[in-house]
């Protein structure tokens, strides 16, 4: 699920960019640090939407250094319990496989995908119905439903289910079915 959340930082920043662009190098550097990471609270930020403010920076005796204190909005991701997402497998073995929704890794182990399915194994590990017509191997898109989340201070683990219904195979390798 995505929010729009407000969250504040504080920047260091080194003397040499003071002057008339100042917020723009702050701006930039907020951007460049935060998007892409995780907080196990609020989630994966996918994107800084507006700085609500700069405050005033804090000189550090040590290095010279300016701390900045910045507000900022931004759009985060962060995946619950029984929320039904699409994801694209990325490995499959005989315990499970995994596929990724966006930034976040979801497993479905065997025990969660329907008993008409089986490993496959050979050059392409997969699982799939003893007639062949639904078959999960790599890069096939899945529904998938997270039976589980476990929160760390930078990652977010799930654990999925395609054992439901209107949940599998999407397409298999980006070919729709």
């Amino acid at each position: 699920m995505f929010f729009h959340v407000v969250l504040e930082k504080k920047l260091q920043l080194h003397p040499r960019h003071f002057g008339p662009h100042l917020r723009e190098k702050l701006v930039s550097k907020l951007v460049a640090e935060v998007e892409g990471t995780c907080t196990g609270r609020h989630g994966f930020v996918v994107a800084v939407t507006t700085v609500e403010s700069v405050g005033t920076g804090i000189v550090r005796d040590d290095t010279g250094y300016v701390t900045f204190p910045v507000r900022y909005q931004c759009v985060v991701f962060r995946p619950f319990k029984g929320e039904i997402l699409e994801g694209v497998v990325t490995t499959v073995n005989k315990m499970g496989f995994f596929a990724e929704a966006g930034p976040v890794q979801i497993f479905v182990s065997n025990h969660l995908i329907p008993d008409d399915m089986s490993f496959t194994p050979g050059d392409i590990n997969s699982y799939q119905t003893e007639d062949g017509t639904v078959k999960i191997q790599a890069d096939s898109e899945v529904r998938l439903k997270i039976v589980g989340t476990r929160v760390d201070a930078t990652e977010i683990f799930c654990i999925g289910t395609i054992k439901d219904d209107y949940l599998g195979l999407v397409s298999e390798g980006g070919a729709p079915i």
